[in-house]
C-alpha cells in the first residue's frame, strides 16, 4: 500500500441506531437553517428535510405500515425521494427505492419480489408501473405530481390512490423513532440487472455509516461546505451515497437534479450551482468530453474532486480530462452488494487506468478459480470484505451463500494487482475470452480503441466462428461528423496491430449510433454477444 494511506478504522455504533436519526434529525437539530438540498427545483434546508420526513413517517403509520414492511419507492432525484427513504427507515419499515425510468416487466418484478405494501411513484411512472400492480401485495398507492397527458389508468380497484399533497398531513409531534438495531433491515437496492433479473440486496442501518466514513470522510475528506452533484441517480447504490447520505453525514449540500442526464443539463446544472465535488460514470465523462471539444461551455473551476465509478475509467479518458480542466479522476470500483467503494485512487496519488487501493475499512484479495490467492500482476477473481456489505439476497438463499462467504462477497470480476498495490480491473469474469488459449481482457481492448481519434465510445466482446472457436469483436460509436465506411473499419484495426498483440485485435469492427447500456451507464456487453449481425 503507498505510504501514508491507511485502510482501517473503528466504528462503534449504540444498540439503538437508527440511519433517519443519523443522517436527518441529527444534522436538522445542529443546523436546521443550513442548506440541505441546493436544487431543483428549490432550496430545501435541514430543518425543513426533517418536517418532511416526520411528515412521511407519520403518513405511512396511518397507512398501516409496520417495521419490516417494504414501501417501495419510484421517484426522481427529489427532497420527496429523500423524505420518503428515511421516513420509512424511522418508523422500521424498509424502503424499497427503483429506477423511475424501469419499463413494465421491471417495476413488476421489484413488487412481486419485494413484496411491498404501499409505493409512492411519480406520475410520470404510472404508465409503466400499473401493469405490474395486479400481481403484488400493494395496497395503497401514492402518486406524486399528475400525469402528463391526463390519461386514466387501469389501476386495480383494490389498490387505494392517494395524492401524494392528500396523503402528507402535518404531525403536531415528532413520530417516535423506530429502536432498529444496527443490523437491522434498512433498504433494499435492485441490482442492474445487466446479465438477468435484479436481485434485491438487503442493506442495514450500520451499513451507510461504515461507506460514508470510508470512502466519503476517509478518501475524500468531505467538508460541511462542500456542494456534492452526482450525475448517477439515488435509485442506484453509487448515487445514493453521492446524493444524498454523503452529504447529510457532514452537513454538506447536495445538487438534485431530477431529470435525466445529459451533457448539456450537467453543464447547465455546474454553471449554476457551483458544485465541489463531481460524481459521474466513464461513459458521462466522455460524452463530457465529446461535447467540450465540440464547442460545449463545461466549467469546472468550482470543482475540486471528480469522481467515476460503474465501469473501469479508460486511461485515455482520464488523460484528456486531465489535460483540458486540470482535474484528476478519482477512479474506483464499488457494487450494489458492497453499497459503495471499496477500491478508489487517491488525491493526487491516481494512476491512469487504475482504480486504486482499498477503502479504509475494506479488505480485497484475487484467487484463482480455486479459491487460490496469485501473486501480483496474475489475472484472478476479486474478492472483497467491508462494513457495508449486504447481509442477504432477498429471496434466494442459495445465491446469497455462494456470493458471501465468510464475509468475503465475490465481485465476479476479474483483476489484476501491481507491485505497489493498485488495482486494475480486466473486466467481468463472463466477458473475458480465451483466444488460441489466451486471455484476452474486453477492457484492455476498449480502452486501446479509445485512443484512436476517430472513436468516442467502444465494447469488445466474443463471437465464434464456423469451427466454434472464439475471437473478439468490436463495436464502436464515432465521434461527432464521423461518417463510418469500411475504410475506416480497416484504418482502426490496422492501428489497433500496432499496439495491441496479435490475438488481441478485434476481426471485426461493427459501427453503431449507440452502445446498449443500463439505466446506470453500464455497457450491457451480453446484448452486443446475443445480437451478433
Amino acid at each position: 500500500m503507498p505510504p501514508g494511506v491507511h485502510s482501517e478504522f473503528s466504528l462503534k455504533l449504540p444498540s439503538q441506531f437508527n440511519i433517519a436519526e443519523e443522517f436527518v434529525s441529527r444534522p436538522a437539530r445542529e443546523h436546521p437553517q443550513r442548506v440541505a438540498i441546493v436544487g431543483e427545483p428549490r432550496a430545501v434546508s435541514y430543518g425543513e428535510l426533517a418536517e418532511e420526513v416526520n411528515r412521511v413517517a407519520g403518513a405511512l403509520l396511518r397507512s398501516g405500515v409496520a417495521p419490516g414492511d417494504r414501501v417501495l419507492i419510484s421517484l426522481p432525484d427529489s427532497a420527496q425521494f429523500i423524505a420518503a427513504f428515511f421516513g420509512a427507515a424511522r418508523i422500521g419499515a424498509i424502503a424499497v427505492p427503483v429506477n423511475p425510468l424501469s419499463r413494465a416487466p421491471g417495476f413488476g418484478h421489484c413488487l412481486e419480489n419485494s413484496g411491498a405494501k404501499i409505493a409512492i411513484v411519480h406520475a410520470a411512472s404510472l404508465p409503466e408501473f400499473v401493469p405490474g400492480l395486479g400481481t403484488s401485495e400493494v395496497t395503497q398507492l401514492v402518486i406524486l405530481g399528475e400525469p402528463a397527458d391526463g390519461s386514466k389508468l387501469a389501476i386495480p380497484a383494490s389498490i387505494e390512490t392517494l395524492a401524494w399533497s392528500h396523503w402528507l398531513t402535518a404531525n403536531a409531534d415528532e413520530i417516535p423513532l423506530c429502536p432498529t438495531a444496527p443490523a437491522d433491515p434498512a433498504f433494499f437496492l435492485y441490482t442492474s440487472g445487466s446479465g438477468g433479473r435484479p436481485k434485491g440486496a438487503v442493506h442495514r442501518h450500520q451499513d451507510m455509516m461504515y461507506t460514508s466514513r470510508g470512502f466519503a470522510h476517509g478518501v475524500l475528506g468531505i467538508r460541511p461546505e462542500d456542494r456534492m452533484f452526482s450525475v448517477s441517480k439515488l435509485f442506484f447504490a453509487y448515487g445514493l451515497g453521492n446524493g444524498m447520505y454523503f452529504p447529510l453525514s457532514i452537513g454538506a449540500a447536495t445538487i438534485l437534479d431530477p431529470e435525466r442526464p445529459k451533457a448539456e443539463r450537467a453543464a447547465a446544472m455546474i454553471a449554476k450551482y457551483r458544485p465541489t465535488i463531481f460524481f459521474s460514470v466513464p461513459t458521462f465523462y466522455a460524452a463530457l468530453l465529446r461535447e467540450a471539444e465540440c464547442g460545449l461551455s463545461l466549467d469546472f473551476s468550482s470543482v475540486r474532486l471528480a469522481v467515476s465509478a460503474g465501469e473501469t475509467l479508460p486511461a485515455e479518458i482520464f488523460e484528456r480530462f486531465r489535460k483540458r480542466f486540470g482535474l484528476e479522476i478519482l477512479d474506483g470500483i464499488g457494487s450494489t452488494e458492497m453499497l459503495h467503494m471499496f477500491l478508489s485512487s487517491r488525491v493526487g496519488m491516481a494512476k491512469a487506468g487504475s482504480c486504486g487501493i482499498e477503502v479504509p475499512g475494506c479488505e480485497a484479495k484475487i484467487l484463482d478459480e480455486n479459491g487460490g490467492a496469485l501473486s501480483n500482476g496474475e489475472l484472478g477473481n476479486l474478492w472483497v470484505k467491508g462494513g457495508g456489505a449486504f447481509s442477504e439476497y432477498w429471496k434466494l438463499p442459495e445465491l446469497t451463500a455462494q456470493t458471501k462467504q465468510d464475509d468475503w462477497v465475490a465481485t465476479n470480476d476479474k483483476f489484476t494487482r501491481d507491485a505497489d498495490g493498485y488495482y486494475y480491473y480486466r473486466g467481468r469474469a463472463d466477458d473475458m475470452m480465451k483466444v488460441a488459449g489466451m486471455w484476452v481482457s474486453p477492457a484492455e481492448v476498449e480502452n486501446t480503441l479509445l485512443g484512436h481519434p476517430s472513436v468516442a465510445e467502444a465494447a469488445v466482446v466474443a463471437h465464434s466462428n464456423a469451427d466454434g472457436l472464439l475471437y473478439p469483436a468490436a463495436y464502436v460509436v464515432l465521434g461527432q461528423g464521423i461518417q463510418a465506411s469500411p475504410n475506416l473499419g480497416v484504418e482502426i484495426r490496422g492501428w489497433l496491430r500496432e499496439r495491441l498483440l496479435g490475438y488481441k485485435c478485434p476481426h471485426e469492427i461493427h459501427f453503431l449510433a449507440e452502445l446498449p447500456k443500463t439505466a446506470t451507464g453500464k455497457i450491457q456487453r451480453f446484448r452486443l454477444r446475443d445480437a451478433r449481425p
